[in-house]
């Protein structure tokens, strides 16, 4: 069963993200550790990928130095079985839908099961076609997580109605990064959401201030950074621990504000 839940338990939730193999694989399972030690109640793994179509240029590279490294999906799942030896912190994987397919779709959730990966992220799956997986992720105690960008009401009721684990809402049309302003009305986005389901949604792209994660976590149920993490990685590489630590605190603090 998906531990996504325990992530929200405790007020609004802290979600971080960080590329697998970026700049080792013993470094992303540090990292990991580092982050949930500092208050992150969640980390996404993004598994590299060639053409990540919905990340900006910081996570771009960091895909590209990754691969460059070796990074492989074996590679990735070997990361998650050393972080579970000493972690039971809600685990996402966010990655692409070609990855998986290449991988086999049973194959791939049967190895996730067996690791206790609690979610997938599939910017590139849409809503319409997730009927292909959602099923065998489902049997293997994966939720399937679905992303909200600004839209139509009648889109983000459809697929809130059928979301799983948590929501994850887009704060601004385009791709990844860090934004100087969300400009936004998440709030009647969440309030949308909040009218089917009472599924927790969490707030990504663009944040990187802990005032930026106070604010989105104020109108929804926590905040999720990304770039802002990668760009402490590639600036550190090897020795961004503490800095990670340091940077995890301090948007933890801005979250834990708006509880």
């Amino acid at each position: 069963m998906s531990k996504i839940k325990n992530a929200f338990q405790n007020g609004k939730a802290f979600i971080a993200f960080l590329t697998a193999g970026d700049p080792s694989s013993d470094k992303t399972v540090e990292y990991i550790l580092d982050m949930e030690e500092a208050g992150a109640d969640l980390v996404e793994i993004g598994i590299p990928f060639s053409d990540p179509t919905a990340e900006g240029v910081v996570i771009q590279e960091a895909n590209i130095r990754a691969l460059k490294a070796g990074m492989t999906t074996d590679g990735v799942f070997d990361i998650v079985r050393r972080v579970r030896e000493k972690s039971q912190i809600p685990l996402v994987f966010l990655t692409y839908l070609n990855p998986v397919f290449h991988y086999g779709y049973d194959a791939f959730f049967e190895k996730c099961r067996e690791l206790s990966v609690d979610g997938i992220i599939i910017p590139d799956l849409p809503f319409e076609e997730k009927g292909e997986l959602a099923p065998i992720a489902a049997s293997n105690g994966v939720d399937l997580i679905s992303m909200i960008s600004p839209t139509s009401e009648e889109r983000i009721r459809k697929i809130a109605e059928d979301a799983a684990g948590f929501i994850y809402i887009v704060s601004s049309m385009g791709v990844t990064g860090v934004r100087s302003q969300i400009t936004t009305d998440l709030s009647s986005i969440v309030n949308m959401v909040r009218k089917v389901t009472k599924i927790p949604c969490a707030v990504g792209f663009g944040i990187s201030t802990p005032e930026q994660a106070e604010k989105m976590a104020a109108v929804s149920d926590g905040a999720i950074v990304g770039s802002a993490i990668v760009k402490i990685i590639a600036a550190n590489g090897a020795n961004a621990g503490e800095a990670l630590k340091e940077y995890v605190r301090s948007m933890k603090a801005g979250v834990r504000a708006a509880d």
